[in-house]
Protein backbone atom coordinates (compact mmCIF):
# COMPACT_ATOMS: atom_id res chain seq x y z
CA UNK A 1 0.00 0.00 0.00
CA UNK A 2 1.24 3.39 -0.79
CA UNK A 3 2.55 5.80 1.86
CA UNK A 4 -0.09 9.06 1.98
CA UNK A 5 3.45 11.28 1.68
CA UNK A 6 5.13 11.30 -1.24
CA UNK A 7 9.03 10.34 -1.75
CA UNK A 8 8.00 7.32 1.59
CA UNK A 9 8.90 3.98 0.46
CA UNK A 10 5.78 1.42 0.73
CA UNK A 11 4.87 0.00 3.51
CA UNK A 12 3.49 -3.83 4.24
CA UNK A 13 -0.65 -3.89 3.04
CA UNK A 14 -2.57 -3.18 6.17
CA UNK A 15 -4.90 -6.04 7.55
CA UNK A 16 -8.16 -6.59 6.03
CA UNK A 17 -10.87 -5.31 8.53
CA UNK A 18 -12.77 -7.20 11.18
CA UNK A 19 -15.97 -8.40 9.55
CA UNK A 20 -19.32 -7.61 10.85
CA UNK A 21 -21.57 -10.24 12.60
CA UNK A 22 -25.37 -10.88 12.99
CA UNK A 23 -26.19 -11.32 16.83
CA UNK A 24 -29.84 -11.35 18.42
CA UNK A 25 -28.74 -11.09 22.24
CA UNK A 26 -25.78 -10.86 24.78
CA UNK A 27 -26.35 -12.43 27.92
CA UNK A 28 -24.15 -11.25 30.59
CA UNK A 29 -23.67 -13.01 34.25
CA UNK A 30 -24.74 -16.25 32.42
CA UNK A 31 -23.76 -19.31 34.45
CA UNK A 32 -24.79 -22.13 32.05
CA UNK A 33 -23.01 -22.13 29.21
CA UNK A 34 -19.52 -23.17 31.23
CA UNK A 35 -17.44 -22.46 33.70
CA UNK A 36 -17.96 -19.51 35.91
CA UNK A 37 -19.90 -16.13 34.66
CA UNK A 38 -19.48 -15.79 31.47
CA UNK A 39 -21.25 -13.46 28.81
CA UNK A 40 -22.63 -15.45 26.42
CA UNK A 41 -23.03 -13.48 22.64
CA UNK A 42 -26.24 -15.66 20.72
CA UNK A 43 -25.23 -15.08 16.88
CA UNK A 44 -28.34 -15.42 14.21
CA UNK A 45 -28.85 -18.23 11.67
CA UNK A 46 -28.88 -21.86 12.19
CA UNK A 47 -28.45 -24.54 9.57
CA UNK A 48 -30.81 -27.76 11.67
CA UNK A 49 -34.23 -27.13 12.24
CA UNK A 50 -34.82 -29.38 15.27
CA UNK A 51 -38.44 -28.95 16.57
CA UNK A 52 -37.64 -28.46 20.05
CA UNK A 53 -35.65 -25.42 19.37
CA UNK A 54 -35.72 -22.93 22.06
CA UNK A 55 -34.94 -19.94 20.44
CA UNK A 56 -36.49 -19.59 17.43
CA UNK A 57 -35.43 -15.93 16.59
CA UNK A 58 -32.54 -17.52 15.85
CA UNK A 59 -33.10 -19.70 13.54
CA UNK A 60 -33.27 -17.20 10.06
CA UNK A 61 -30.13 -15.19 9.61
CA UNK A 62 -31.94 -12.10 9.17
CA UNK A 63 -33.82 -9.66 11.61
CA UNK A 64 -37.04 -10.96 12.62
CA UNK A 65 -39.74 -8.32 14.32
CA UNK A 66 -40.98 -10.14 17.76
CA UNK A 67 -44.79 -8.58 18.43
CA UNK A 68 -45.59 -8.48 22.25
CA UNK A 69 -49.05 -7.36 22.36
CA UNK A 70 -49.41 -7.86 25.98
CA UNK A 71 -47.01 -4.99 26.09
CA UNK A 72 -48.80 -2.43 23.73
CA UNK A 73 -50.77 1.06 25.64
CA UNK A 74 -51.88 1.35 21.82
CA UNK A 75 -50.08 4.63 21.59
CA UNK A 76 -50.46 4.28 17.68
CA UNK A 77 -46.80 5.24 16.97
CA UNK A 78 -46.03 2.06 14.78
CA UNK A 79 -49.58 2.82 12.53
CA UNK A 80 -47.55 6.86 12.12
CA UNK A 81 -43.70 4.79 11.39
CA UNK A 82 -44.47 2.31 9.37
CA UNK A 83 -43.76 3.18 5.46
CA UNK A 84 -45.75 -0.05 4.26
CA UNK A 85 -48.83 0.35 6.53
CA UNK A 86 -48.42 -3.25 7.79
CA UNK A 87 -49.19 -2.30 11.07
CA UNK A 88 -53.32 -1.28 11.72
CA UNK A 89 -55.47 -1.08 14.31
CA UNK A 90 -57.85 -3.92 15.38
CA UNK A 91 -61.82 -3.30 16.50
CA UNK A 92 -60.96 -3.37 20.30
CA UNK A 93 -58.50 -0.47 20.00
CA UNK A 94 -55.79 -2.74 19.97
CA UNK A 95 -53.28 -3.13 17.00
CA UNK A 96 -52.01 -5.98 14.76
CA UNK A 97 -49.13 -6.67 12.29
CA UNK A 98 -49.55 -7.69 8.50
CA UNK A 99 -46.61 -10.07 8.35
CA UNK A 100 -46.77 -10.28 4.40
CA UNK A 101 -46.25 -6.33 4.34
CA UNK A 102 -43.33 -5.92 6.51
CA UNK A 103 -40.22 -5.30 5.32
CA UNK A 104 -38.29 -5.72 8.66
CA UNK A 105 -36.80 -1.87 8.49
CA UNK A 106 -37.30 -1.78 11.97
CA UNK A 107 -38.78 1.70 12.44
CA UNK A 108 -41.93 0.88 14.85
CA UNK A 109 -39.52 -1.24 16.84
CA UNK A 110 -37.08 1.78 17.49
CA UNK A 111 -40.78 4.16 18.38
CA UNK A 112 -41.73 1.22 20.26
CA UNK A 113 -40.83 2.53 23.65
CA UNK A 114 -43.09 0.19 25.65
CA UNK A 115 -41.53 -2.96 23.57
CA UNK A 116 -44.83 -4.21 22.39
CA UNK A 117 -42.20 -4.79 19.03
CA UNK A 118 -38.84 -5.84 18.79
CA UNK A 119 -36.36 -6.37 16.51
CA UNK A 120 -34.48 -9.65 16.84
CA UNK A 121 -31.31 -9.59 15.29
CA UNK A 122 -28.41 -6.68 14.70
CA UNK A 123 -25.50 -5.97 12.98
CA UNK A 124 -22.72 -5.94 15.15
CA UNK A 125 -18.80 -5.09 15.48
CA UNK A 126 -16.18 -7.01 16.85
CA UNK A 127 -15.08 -4.00 19.25
CA UNK A 128 -18.93 -3.93 19.77
CA UNK A 129 -19.40 -6.72 21.46
CA UNK A 130 -15.67 -6.53 23.31
CA UNK A 131 -17.12 -3.12 24.58
CA UNK A 132 -19.65 -5.25 26.28
CA UNK A 133 -17.33 -8.07 27.48
CA UNK A 134 -14.99 -6.04 28.58
CA UNK A 135 -17.43 -4.75 31.14
CA UNK A 136 -17.43 -8.11 33.18
CA UNK A 137 -13.90 -8.94 33.07
CA UNK A 138 -13.17 -8.65 36.71
CA UNK A 139 -16.24 -11.32 36.99
CA UNK A 140 -14.06 -13.85 34.78
CA UNK A 141 -10.97 -13.30 36.78
CA UNK A 142 -12.60 -14.13 39.99
CA UNK A 143 -14.70 -17.19 38.66
CA UNK A 144 -12.78 -18.53 36.14
CA UNK A 145 -15.30 -17.24 33.90
CA UNK A 146 -15.27 -15.84 30.60
CA UNK A 147 -17.18 -15.64 26.91
CA UNK A 148 -19.37 -18.15 25.29
CA UNK A 149 -20.54 -17.67 21.71
CA UNK A 150 -23.89 -19.42 21.04
CA UNK A 151 -26.65 -19.18 18.83
CA UNK A 152 -27.92 -20.38 16.34
CA UNK A 153 -25.21 -21.89 14.85
CA UNK A 154 -21.79 -19.72 15.37
CA UNK A 155 -19.63 -21.64 12.51
CA UNK A 156 -22.24 -20.11 9.72
CA UNK A 157 -20.89 -16.72 10.45
CA UNK A 158 -17.17 -18.33 10.70
CA UNK A 159 -15.23 -15.12 9.66
CA UNK A 160 -16.72 -13.15 12.64
CA UNK A 161 -16.30 -15.77 14.56
CA UNK A 162 -12.83 -16.35 14.28
CA UNK A 163 -12.17 -12.97 14.59
CA UNK A 164 -14.46 -12.25 18.01
CA UNK A 165 -12.68 -15.62 19.44
CA UNK A 166 -9.20 -14.58 18.69
CA UNK A 167 -9.53 -10.62 20.30
CA UNK A 168 -11.12 -12.70 23.46
CA UNK A 169 -8.08 -14.69 23.64
CA UNK A 170 -6.15 -11.67 22.78
CA UNK A 171 -7.41 -10.23 25.57
CA UNK A 172 -6.80 -13.39 28.16
CA UNK A 173 -10.77 -14.21 28.03
CA UNK A 174 -11.71 -17.52 28.68
CA UNK A 175 -13.73 -18.90 25.23
CA UNK A 176 -16.01 -21.08 24.63
CA UNK A 177 -18.43 -22.81 21.38
CA UNK A 178 -21.64 -23.60 21.45
CA UNK A 179 -22.26 -25.45 18.09
CA UNK A 180 -24.43 -28.23 16.76
CA UNK A 181 -21.10 -28.89 14.28
CA UNK A 182 -23.32 -28.90 11.29
CA UNK A 183 -20.36 -27.21 9.74
CA UNK A 184 -17.63 -27.58 6.73
CA UNK A 185 -14.33 -29.33 8.86
CA UNK A 186 -12.49 -26.24 7.40
CA UNK A 187 -14.52 -23.79 9.24
CA UNK A 188 -14.06 -25.84 12.62
CA UNK A 189 -10.20 -25.64 12.22
CA UNK A 190 -10.02 -22.13 11.07
CA UNK A 191 -12.07 -20.98 14.97
CA UNK A 192 -10.58 -24.29 17.07
CA UNK A 193 -6.89 -22.54 17.92
CA UNK A 194 -9.35 -19.86 19.83
CA UNK A 195 -11.35 -21.86 21.85
CA UNK A 196 -10.79 -23.13 25.47
CA UNK A 197 -13.88 -25.18 25.79
CA UNK A 198 -16.05 -26.93 23.17
CA UNK A 199 -20.22 -27.16 24.05
CA UNK A 200 -21.41 -29.88 21.57
CA UNK A 201 -24.62 -30.92 20.66
CA UNK A 202 -25.77 -34.44 20.31
CA UNK A 203 -29.47 -34.47 19.43
CA UNK A 204 -29.98 -38.23 18.39
CA UNK A 205 -27.70 -40.75 16.76
CA UNK A 206 -29.76 -42.24 14.18
CA UNK A 207 -28.90 -40.46 10.83
CA UNK A 208 -32.40 -40.82 9.88
CA UNK A 209 -34.19 -39.82 12.93
CA UNK A 210 -31.78 -36.63 13.45
CA UNK A 211 -32.75 -35.82 9.64
CA UNK A 212 -36.83 -36.30 10.59
CA UNK A 213 -36.75 -33.95 13.74
CA UNK A 214 -34.29 -31.60 12.91
CA UNK A 215 -34.23 -31.07 8.20
CA UNK A 216 -30.17 -32.60 8.29
CA UNK A 217 -28.22 -36.18 8.72
CA UNK A 218 -26.34 -35.97 11.90
CA UNK A 219 -23.30 -37.97 9.73
CA UNK A 220 -21.57 -34.33 9.08
CA UNK A 221 -21.96 -33.81 12.94
CA UNK A 222 -20.43 -36.83 14.42
CA UNK A 223 -17.82 -36.83 11.97
CA UNK A 224 -17.04 -33.41 12.78
CA UNK A 225 -17.11 -35.05 16.52
CA UNK A 226 -14.59 -37.40 15.86
CA UNK A 227 -11.80 -35.68 14.41
CA UNK A 228 -12.43 -32.47 16.74
CA UNK A 229 -11.93 -35.11 19.81
CA UNK A 230 -8.63 -35.98 18.48
CA UNK A 231 -7.21 -32.58 17.97
CA UNK A 232 -7.29 -32.45 22.00
CA UNK A 233 -9.66 -29.72 22.86
CA UNK A 234 -11.52 -30.31 25.29
CA UNK A 235 -15.36 -30.61 25.32
CA UNK A 236 -18.89 -30.96 26.78
CA UNK A 237 -21.56 -32.77 24.95
CA UNK A 238 -24.80 -31.35 25.34
CA UNK A 239 -28.07 -33.56 25.01
CA UNK A 240 -31.42 -32.18 24.31
CA UNK A 241 -34.04 -34.59 26.35
CA UNK A 242 -36.84 -34.47 24.62
CA UNK A 243 -39.78 -37.36 25.55
CA UNK A 244 -40.55 -39.54 22.79
CA UNK A 245 -38.13 -38.70 20.43
CA UNK A 246 -34.70 -39.26 21.40
CA UNK A 247 -34.94 -40.51 25.31
CA UNK A 248 -35.42 -44.06 24.60
CA UNK A 249 -33.37 -46.74 26.22
CA UNK A 250 -32.03 -47.92 22.83
CA UNK A 251 -31.19 -44.51 21.20
CA UNK A 252 -29.81 -43.10 24.80
CA UNK A 253 -26.95 -46.33 24.85
CA UNK A 254 -26.21 -46.19 22.07
CA UNK A 255 -25.42 -42.61 21.88
CA UNK A 256 -23.50 -43.54 25.25
CA UNK A 257 -20.98 -46.18 23.47
CA UNK A 258 -20.23 -43.67 20.78
CA UNK A 259 -19.26 -41.31 23.06
CA UNK A 260 -17.53 -43.59 25.36
CA UNK A 261 -15.01 -44.16 22.18
CA UNK A 262 -14.25 -40.21 21.83
CA UNK A 263 -11.12 -38.76 24.05
CA UNK A 264 -11.24 -35.59 25.49
CA UNK A 265 -15.06 -35.39 26.45
CA UNK A 266 -15.13 -33.65 29.72
CA UNK A 267 -18.99 -34.41 30.39
CA UNK A 268 -22.24 -34.88 29.00
CA UNK A 269 -25.00 -32.20 30.33
CA UNK A 270 -28.49 -33.15 29.91
CA UNK A 271 -30.34 -30.85 28.40
CA UNK A 272 -34.23 -31.34 29.68
CA UNK A 273 -37.08 -29.95 27.30
CA UNK A 274 -39.10 -27.24 28.39
CA UNK A 275 -42.26 -24.88 27.12
CA UNK A 276 -40.71 -21.68 28.00
CA UNK A 277 -40.20 -20.90 24.00
CA UNK A 278 -44.16 -20.87 23.51
CA UNK A 279 -44.52 -17.19 23.41
CA UNK A 280 -41.54 -16.71 21.56
CA UNK A 281 -43.26 -18.08 18.93
CA UNK A 282 -46.20 -16.55 19.15
CA UNK A 283 -44.34 -13.00 18.95
CA UNK A 284 -42.75 -14.17 15.98
CA UNK A 285 -46.00 -15.23 14.00
CA UNK A 286 -45.26 -19.08 13.97
CA UNK A 287 -46.99 -21.67 14.71
CA UNK A 288 -44.90 -24.01 18.12
CA UNK A 289 -43.55 -27.07 16.64
CA UNK A 290 -44.03 -29.13 19.59
CA UNK A 291 -46.63 -27.83 21.77
CA UNK A 292 -47.85 -30.98 23.66
CA UNK A 293 -44.40 -32.36 24.55
CA UNK A 294 -44.26 -32.31 28.58
CA UNK A 295 -40.55 -31.82 29.72
CA UNK A 296 -39.05 -34.82 31.04
CA UNK A 297 -39.06 -35.71 34.67
CA UNK A 298 -36.07 -35.48 37.14
CA UNK A 299 -36.10 -39.12 37.52
CA UNK A 300 -36.55 -40.06 33.85
CA UNK A 301 -33.24 -37.62 33.82
CA UNK A 302 -31.42 -39.40 36.25
CA UNK A 303 -32.47 -43.15 34.76
CA UNK A 304 -30.97 -41.82 31.17
CA UNK A 305 -28.33 -41.06 33.19
CA UNK A 306 -27.87 -44.31 34.76
CA UNK A 307 -27.98 -45.63 30.71
CA UNK A 308 -24.99 -43.99 30.21
CA UNK A 309 -22.85 -44.68 33.17
CA UNK A 310 -21.16 -47.65 32.10
CA UNK A 311 -19.81 -46.44 29.02
CA UNK A 312 -17.51 -44.34 31.66
CA UNK A 313 -18.57 -40.94 30.84
CA UNK A 314 -19.81 -38.48 33.74
CA UNK A 315 -23.13 -37.25 33.15
CA UNK A 316 -24.27 -33.58 34.62
CA UNK A 317 -27.43 -32.85 35.39
CA UNK A 318 -27.80 -28.82 34.53
CA UNK A 319 -30.27 -28.12 36.82
CA UNK A 320 -28.60 -29.26 40.06
CA UNK A 321 -25.19 -28.53 38.91
CA UNK A 322 -23.27 -31.47 39.83
CA UNK A 323 -23.30 -35.37 38.39
CA UNK A 324 -26.26 -36.50 37.99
Amino acid sequence: MASDSPGQPETEAAAPPCPDGWIFDIKRFAVHDGPGIRTTIFLKGCSLRCQWCHNPESIHPYPELMVHPQRCIACGTCLAVCPTGAHHATADGGRALDRDRCTRCSRCADACYAEALVMAGRRVSVDDVMAVVRQDAEFYAQSGGGVTLSGGEPLLQGAFTAALLTQCQAEGFHTALDTSGHAPWRVLTRVIPYVNLVLYDVKHISPRQHAQYTGASNRLILANLRRLSAVGVPIEIRMPIIPTLNDAQRTITATARFLGTLPNITAVRLLPYHRLAGSKYRSLGRANTMPDVAPPTLQRLQQIAEWMRPSGLTVLLPAMGRDA
